[in-house]
């Protein structure tokens, strides 16, 4: 909670301790907000707050300037101790026009702090975001502490004489939000003012502009009557390494580049960019002094096909997309089951069906990713449950897909993979070697002979005297000839479901917290995971024991998952769809598991998932009594 006092001491304005803070900016699309909340983002984690963020697009890539349809923002989390998600509800929102106040006002705790860029509360801007003329002064506001600031006026003062335009300096006033909350929480600017040096290098009006309305914002906040303290946060508590910020998607990135270096291999990465997996594609293109080569196709079919061929070369290979992107790779990821090649396929789930929204989280490609394909054509599915965690699982998917000869799915989001959070970077030198192994000799090579793990072997095309033949014909097995036998095509369909029922993962295949037995287990995969970590950890304060677990292993499922459900007297399912794994594990395991589904965009809320998890104690007792 943000409340006024004089605790603390040293220079300036007395300053509040507070152990956690929830702010969120928020704007037009064109304000910056992005780049506001990343260099906040980055100078509370140099600064030793742990923190969790989510970035919020608008969904329309140009939707009409100063309408609620084309708000952009960026909440943060940043504490003094361990943080699992971006915040429920907001402390601090600082609202750039009155579109964006009227989108995040709901989001604001009862005594929450608003900092406004009044300039911007004009007639005009007003109408766009059907809001009163009086706003800022009626009941809309009332329990709130707001401070009106002058931002595009204290901007244009601050680069008055560097001959800056009227629309240069326009775009600064983001540098002054920002200066003015680095005060306001203690937050250092260094890092940022570096990187306006590096990001306008070639153009030295801009880096002079951007720098003094940064520390013009700094300054206001000491020297305004209107601020009459500022706060500090301690730094959390962390285990002994080196730390960086990372999103999912970099996370992604590196797991893969990772899993290249312990293979041996060159890794190709075949894409076509597609909202919110393009940063994947992105990041790959910088590595290219490890090996990696990055081929951007002209749609998703190709960028799949090319994927496959590069597999069938030899190499690690790779994919990203979202949802849209799945559908129209399924024949080819087909083929690549036909084929028995190893490929990894990201797919980081936005909001649908169809273009749906496209910048907005969802879970709703679960079953796509098991089931989406012609024929009975399984694959492996692995869910990463952080930010930092899509490391681990693009590196576990790789090490199975070379290890089975078997196509690999995993599954991020937009939450997870724009998302950011602390990493601990790892000791690469303690990261297992991933073994591979190709044929040479041609007295003993079959194409489809199989190892105890049913996996073919991996020849190399041009080979001496390796010569065979894939594609998506059916094979012959041992042989690889095409093959129309009936007995043999069930065999062989057999063979390809067995392998992927088989697979071991050499990292855990699901996350528990809690007994091992009990009233209650609550199950989610993929991004939910630290809100509901948060929910059954916050109810654990409260008296209330429930266990948690999380899948990372979807397909196949966790060896004794269907033993540890029926410790259980009840199981609630909760998932960003309406219920895709709840009816999975129903059928699977015959448990009569509830559910709790959110559709909305938005990372499932903390509070949501506890009052669900009270609800369904209460049936519990409910059902009991009645019994009675």
């Amino acid at each position: 909670m943000i409340t006024s006092g004089n605790n603390g001491g040293g220079q300036g304005k007395p300053r509040t301790p507070l152990q956690t803070v929830t702010i969120r900016f928020a704007g037009d699309s064109g304000d910056g907000m992005q780049l506001t909340g990343g260099q906040f983002s980055d100078a509370c984690a140099i600064a030793g707050n742990d923190i969790a963020t989510l970035p919020d697009f608008p969904s329309e890539i140009r939707a009409p300037v100063g309408t609620v349809a084309g708000v952009s923002g960026f909440q943060l989390q940043f504490a003094s101790r361990d943080v699992q998600t971006p915040g429920d509800e907001i402390d601090v929102l600082v609202a750039m026009n009155p579109a964006a106040l009227k989108v995040s006002l709901a989001r604001l705790k009862p005594d929450g702090l608003i900092i406004v860029n009044e300039d911007s509360f004009n007639a005009k801007e007003l109408a766009k975001a059907d809001l009163p003329a009086d706003c800022l002064d009626g009941a809309l506001l009332k329990g709130y502490t707001l401070y009106r600031v002058p931002m595009t006026r204290l901007t244009q003062q601050a680069v008055a004489d560097l001959g800056v335009g009227a629309k240069e300096a326009d775009r600064c006033k983001n540098m002054f939000a920002l200066g003015l909350v680095c005060w306001l929480f203690d937050r250092p600017t260094a890092s940022t003012e570096q990187f306006i040096r590096s990001k306008f290098a070639k153009k030295p009006q801009l880096v002079e502009a951007n720098l003094k309305v940064l520390g013009a914002g700094h300054q206001y906040g000491e020297s305004a009557e209107l601020f009459t303290h500022r706060y500090t946060i301690d730094q959390a508590p962390q285990s002994p390494g080196t730390y960086r910020k990372i999103t999912g998607n970099q996370a992604a990135a590196l797991g893969l580049v990772a899993a290249a270096q312990l293979a041996g291999k060159k890794l190709f990465y075949g894409s076509y960019p597609i909202t919110p997996a393009s940063e994947i594609l992105h990041e790959l293109s910088r590595l290219k002094n490890f090996g990696v080569v990055t081929f951007q196709a002209e749609d998703e079919i190709a960028a799949m096909g090319a994927t496959v061929g590069a597999a069938f070369g030899g190499h690690l290979a790779a994919t990203g997309t979202s949802g849209p992107g799945m559908a129209l790779k399924s024949e080819m990821i087909g083929l690549a089951v036909m084929a028995e090649l190893p490929v990894v396929i990201v797919n980081v789930q936005r909001g649908g069906p169809s273009t749906g929204l496209p910048t907005k989280t969802e879970q709703s490609d679960l079953h796509q990713a098991i089931f989406g394909r012609h024929g009975e054509s399984p694959v492996v599915v692995l869910a990463a449950a952080s930010p930092g965690d899509c490391f681990e699982a693009t590196l576990e998917a790789a090490r199975i897909a070379i290890r089975y000869m078997v196509p690999v799915v995993v599954l991020s989001d937009s939450y997870l993979a724009q998302g950011a959070e602390p990493w601990r970077v790892p000791d690469f030198s303690t990261l297992a070697p991933i073994p591979v192994t190709h044929p040479t000799d041609p007295a003993t090579f079959k194409p489809y002979q199989r190892n105890e793990e049913l996996a073919r072997p991996w020849a190399i095309p041009g080979t001496p005297g390796l010569m065979h033949r894939l594609g998506g014909l059916e094979k012959q097995d041992v042989t690889g000839q095409v093959s129309h036998d009936p007995a043999n095509h069930e065999k062989m369909v057999r063979l390809r479901a067995a392998k992927v029922a088989g697979v071991k993962l050499q990292g855990p295949g699901l996350l528990w917290s809690g007994p091992d037995r009990g009233e209650l287990l609550v199950v989610g995969w993929g991004g939910t995971c630290g809100a509901i970590r948060t929910a059954v950890s916050r109810l654990a304060d409260e008296g209330v024991t429930v266990s948690h677990c999380h899948l990372r292993a979807i397909n196949p499922l966790p060896a004794d998952l269907g033993e540890r459900l029926k410790r259980f007297d009840r199981v609630l399912v909760v998932e960003g769809n309406l219920g895709q794994l709840r009816g999975l594990l129903r059928d699977r395991y015959l448990v009569d598991a509830a559910g709790f589904n959110r559709i909305q965009g938005q990372p499932l809320a903390v509070g949501d998932i506890a009052r669900a998890i009270r609800e369904t104690l209460k049936l519990r007792l409910t059902a009991e009594g009645a019994n009675k």
